[in-house]
C-alpha cells in the first residue's frame, strides 16, 4: 500500500497486476488500483478533478486529467471515506503513477491533494519505485 496525507485528507492506493487481462506478447500489461480517500478533517470536501502522471519503464510519460473519478464527483464528509477501483494499461512490464486530486471545501476553497507515487511491477519482480 502507498499513502499520502494532505490537509487531513488521506489517500491510500493498492495496485494489483491483472495477469488475465494482460497480453505481454502484444506489449500490453494491465494493472488495477484501488484508491481510498479518507476525510480526517472537520469540513466536507468534493473531489472536482483528477490528474495522473504515468511513466512506463522506458521513461515515456502520459498525463491524464479530467472531472471527478470513475464518473463521479464524490462529496466526502468529515470522518467518512470514498473508495473506487480503476485501471491502467502500460506498454512495458513496469511503471509508476502519481498525481493529485483537486478538492473543493464546503467554503469553496480549491486545493490539491497528493496521490502518492506507486509502483506498477510484476508480482514476480521485486517491488521498487522506478
Amino acid at each position: 500500500m502507498y499513502q499520502a496525507t494532505t490537509r487531513q485528507i488521506v489517500v491510500t492506493v493498492m495496485p494489483v497486476f491483472l495477469d488475465e487481462q494482460s497480453e505481454p506478447s502484444e506489449g500490453r500489461w494491465i494493472w488495477a488500483y484501488r484508491v481510498e480517500i479518507e476525510n480526517d478533517g472537520d469540513v466536507a470536501v468534493t473531489l472536482e478533478q483528477r490528474y495522473w502522471h504515468i511513466t512506463d519503464a522506458n521513461g515515456h510519460v502520459e498525463e491524464v486529467s479530467g472531472p471527478g473519478v470513475v464518473g463521479e464527483r464524490p462529496v466526502i464528509l468529515p470522518g467518512d471515506s470514498f473508495t473506487y477501483t480503476s485501471g491502467c494499461p502500460l506498454p512495458t512490464p513496469s511503471g509508476i503513477m502519481r498525481g493529485y486530486y483537486s478538492m473543493r471545501s464546503d467554503g469553496g476553497e480549491i486545493f490539491e491533494v497528493e496521490i502518492p507515487a506507486f509502483s506498477l511491477d510484476l508480482p514476480s519482480d521485486d517491488r521498487i519505485l522506478n
